[in-house]
């Protein structure tokens, strides 16, 4: 029996319905590169920031965390503000910033002081415990640079990433960047030369209930021979970018 031409025009028409709708789903998964070009050019951002961004690339980063107007974020371990910053500028006022850190940093406070942010909130909590409970289902939380010296901090990392997991709702995203490690070397050189082998963060968030959904590129440096210390690199450190996603 052979299908009409209009049954095979609705079924032509659907399919190309579902593949629009596919594209839209993945182009509406950041926002557009404008919002973020908005967010670097802030009046509200310090000079200092601006002299890091040469090293952090803010633009690639928003875009690799996917971060929108209107979301709830937690930045943990959030140091002198300067990813909380980008992060609360990137959510807007109807969004929501907290910067978790155990014991706040006279810089970070310095930040909210000279520019108050009513969507940017500091939280001073354990790692093993990060997310304040008025901070509802979370649609993003990142950990940058500092994976590493969690693991030599007395930290259960495996109860910090099922809390973080548990506060993030289905779907959201945990992103963590961390100066690489040589291969092999685990977490023993966390205190030493402040860094990781990528293989531990990869085996350690996926305990949590997290599945890896993508990896960022964009601050790999080939020429870096992970054996200085970070803090005073050779070269500009190879820095891995690894997105998990909470499944739906």
């Amino acid at each position: 029996m052979h299908s009409s031409p209009s049954i095979l025009r609705i079924a032509l028409s659907f399919t190309a319905i579902l593949i629009l709708a596919a594209g839209a789903t993945h182009a509406q998964a950041q926002a557009p590169q404008s919002t973020y070009d908005a967010v670097i050019a802030s009046p509200v951002r310090t000079e200092q920031d601006h002299r890091i961004d040469l090293a952090r690339k803010p633009a690639q980063f928003l875009a690799f965390t996917q971060v929108k107007p209107g979301m709830n974020v937690m930045d943990v371990s959030a140091g002198a503000g300067y990813t909380s910053q980008l992060l609360a500028l990137a959510v807007g006022p109807e969004g929501k910033l907290w910067a978790q850190t155990q014991h706040a940093s006279d810089n970070l406070k310095k930040r909210l002081a000279d520019h108050p942010q009513p969507n940017f909130v500091i939280v001073e909590r354990s790692f093993e415990d990060p997310v304040p409970l008025d901070a509802g289902p979370l649609d993003l939380v990142t950990l940058v640079l500092n994976y590493h010296d969690i693991t030599y901090l007395p930290i259960d990392r495996a109860k910090m990433n099922a809390a973080i997991f548990k506060a993030l709702k289905p779907g959201g995203h945990f992103v963590i960047v961390d100066h690489s490690g040589r291969p092999g070397t685990g977490t023993s050189e966390g205190k030493t030369l402040h860094r990781i082998d990528e293989a531990v963060v990869r085996s350690e968030v996926p305990k949590a209930g997290f599945v890896l959904e993508a990896e960022g590129d964009f601050l790999r440096n080939p020429d870096d021979r992970r054996d200085d210390s970070s803090g005073s690199p050779r070269v500009p450190t190879d820095k891995f970018a690894l997105r998990f996603v909470k499944p739906q």
